[in-house]
């Protein structure tokens, strides 16, 4: 294997093992990662959304988002309005509900966070989000 694919596979891997830990203390809420990372989404926009603008911003894109929003809107954790200025725009917005959930979520995943990356000291995980920042261009950095 030469060190291009070696390095792909050891991003998959570490992504999955990351992605396995995080999913296990999302399930007891029974959220998937595509639906905590919506509701992150619309918390973080701090304004209702329209589905290309979440789709956007999304880590893993879903090809089915109107599927992930009614999901999320059957559980009350979203909402969805209709644009004052075009009646053919829907934006979706959290509920209180969903930010409740989130709230609640906050301390958990901070700590499998905090578990995933112990190894690491600070200046060592900024060092890792540089390396990564290259590999995504200007377009698409991590802060």
């Amino acid at each position: 294997m030469d060190l291009d694919q070696h390095l792909f596979v050891a991003l998959q891997r570490t992504a999955d093992w990351l992605l396995h830990d995080t999913q296990a203390v999302l399930k007891s809420s029974g959220l998937s990662a595509q639906q905590y990372n919506v509701l992150r989404i619309l918390r973080g926009a701090k304004q209702p959304l329209n589905c290309t603008e979440i789709a956007n911003r999304m880590i893993n894109r879903d090809p089915d988002m109107t599927r992930l929003l009614d999901r999320l809107e059957s559980r009350g954790w979203i909402e969805r309005l209709r644009d004052g200025a075009d009646r053919r725009v829907v934006l979706v917005a959290v509920t209180p509900g969903g930010l409740a959930l989130l709230a609640a979520l906050d301390g958990p995943v901070r700590a499998s966070h905090q578990r995933q990356f112990a190894a690491l000291d600070d200046p060592a995980k900024r060092a890792v989000i540089d390396v990564l920042n290259l590999l995504f261009g200007k377009e698409h950095q991590l802060t």
